[in-house]
This record gives structure tokens, sequence and C-alpha cells, in this order.
């Protein structure tokens, strides 16, 4: 008899005590915003009374923990116990599968049920804002800058000399590079760009405002040309000044000095005694004849 009496005491405060567990209301309201691929959760505050102040945590469950462990829930490491009614999820949620989320509220020893979102959230549904885009001219070289880039995401820069667009050339640049260098451009042209951020082939984000610079050429290129123009004006006015004064100034024997001719070899000197055989009637009919000038009167 006292056994039973002590079985019915001990489930009614059990029963007592699931009720006073159970009368926390569960959070409400709860939504995902992401932009940029930044996944944040978030819900309404607490409507209820409570002596301490009121915490929250939430749980995720994507195809990892639906395939491979057996469909459970893992802690967001960052959103256990919080008194914010937001919790980052960008690393939480890695891959472009179907995450379920809950949250639920805890004051003192009470817990309230889990507030499941509805429907599941994919990162493929995040909102794309048009990059953050810088664009100068150095030297013959345009330096594009990027900030606040999206996790994982390629932009796609358009580069076109002014008056050109259809000539124009995109550079696809991975998120995780910031700058893109568009080198050995036209000195004196204007060139134009413009961006936009890209995830695959369905999800982009619109396009940045077209920015123009001018190309001004290397800042040493000036100096260069003007020194080489100098150097080679002056070696040549050197040149033509000693020529000139090797004209006036050289006297025969000293420019023989100066200017020795070096003698042909024996194979290159022309051999002028030349004999020609002849028979001995020719040698008679050649005798020599003498010519004797008439005495002047």
């Amino acid at each position: 008899m006292m056994m039973v009496m002590m079985v019915k005491m001990m489930m009614v405060v059990l029963l007592d005590f699931t009720n006073y567990v159970s009368t926390l209301p569960a959070p409400s309201s709860v939504s995902m915003k992401s932009v940029d691929m930044k996944h944040e959760l978030k819900w309404s505050p607490l409507q209820a009374a409570c002596s301490t102040a009121v915490l929250y945590s939430v749980q995720f469950q994507g195809e990892f923990e639906l395939m491979v462990l057996n469909g459970r829930w893992v802690d967001a490491p960052e959103c256990q116990l919080i008194p914010h009614t937001h919790c980052d999820l960008t690393f939480d949620l890695g891959s472009d599968s179907d995450y379920n989320l809950h949250v639920r509220a805890q004051c003192g020893s009470q817990r309230s049920p889990w507030t499941e979102l509805s429907p599941p959230f994919n990162r493929r549904d995040t909102v794309l804002m048009a990059p953050e885009m810088t664009v100068t001219a150095v030297g013959d070289a345009l330096h594009v800058t990027f900030a606040k880039l999206p996790l994982t995401a390629v932009v796609r820069v358009t580069v076109w000399k002014r008056g050109d667009e259809l000539q124009a050339t995109v550079y696809p640049m991975p998120a995780e590079q910031e700058v893109l260098l568009v080198p050995a451009l036209q000195e004196g042209a204007e060139y134009c760009v413009r961006a936009r951020t890209v995830l695959d082939t369905r999800i982009h984000s619109s396009s940045t405002d077209t920015e123009c610079v001018s190309i001004a050429g290397r800042p040493d290129a000036a100096w260069k040309r003007t020194t080489a123009v100098t150097v080679t004006v002056v070696v040549m006015a050197a040149l033509l000044f000693a020529v000139f004064w090797a004209a006036v100034h050289c006297r025969p024997h000293g420019c023989q000095t100066y200017l020795h001719k070096e003698p042909l070899p024996r194979s290159l000197e022309p051999d002028w005694d030349i004999q020609i055989p002849m028979s001995p009637e020719e040698a008679e009919l050649c005798e020599p004849i003498h010519v004797s000038s008439a005495p002047s009167h």
C-alpha cells in the first residue's frame, strides 16, 4: 500500500514537472535571410514571463545528416544558448543540399518545443548583390578591386575601349582573388569596366555601374623617351663633329699614319708581265720601227 502511494505521488510530481516544462511557448516567425552567401536565421523574441534571460539554441539537418547520420540533428556551434534572436549559419550550411533548421527557447530549466523553418533552406536561394568595384589606371594597366565578395562565387569583369563595346573582353575572377589586373592597354585610350557576381548559370547579380578611366601610360615612359632622344642627338652630333674635324685638320702625312693602307695579298695582285708566244715568222714581222722627226726649218 505504501509502495502504491509513493508511485502515485511520483507520477503526480512528474506530471506537474512536465506541465511546468511545457508551459514555455515555442519561438515564432522563424525565417532565413541570405544575401551574398551569408545565411542568417531569424525569429521573434519570446513573449513569455521569465525571471532570467531567455536563451535560444539552433540545430540543422542536411543531406549528410539525413543519409549518413541517420537523420541526426546537429547543434550549430555558435548558436547554443544565445540571448540574440538571430544566428549566423554561413559556415554551417556548407553544401548545396536542402537544410532543415529549427530553434527553441529556454528560460531557466524550462525549454520550449522546437520551431522548424519551412520550407527547408538551400544556399542556392541566396540573393546576390552587385559587387563593390573600384577601377584605377596604373601605368598601362587597369587595377579592378572588389570588396565583400560572396564565398565560392566568380566575378565576371567586362572591359572594353570606349566606343568599341562590341569588342569587349570578359575576365572571370574567383572571389578569393579580390583584385584583377588588366595589362598592356593602349596608351592614351579610355577603357570602361563593369562586373557582376555569378554562382552558376542560373544565379547571378545585377551588373555594377560602368566605370571608365584613361590610360596615361607608364610613369617613366615619357622620361625614357626624352632621354633616348637626347642621347641619340648628342651621339650623332659628336660623330659628325669628329668626321668634320678629321676632314679639315688631317694632313696627308698624318692621315697616312692613322689611315694606313694594308697591302693586297699576292693572290689579288695584278700580273702585268704577260708574254705571248710568237712563231719565228711573226717575230720577223714585228721588228721595231724607229721614227725620226723631220728637222725644223
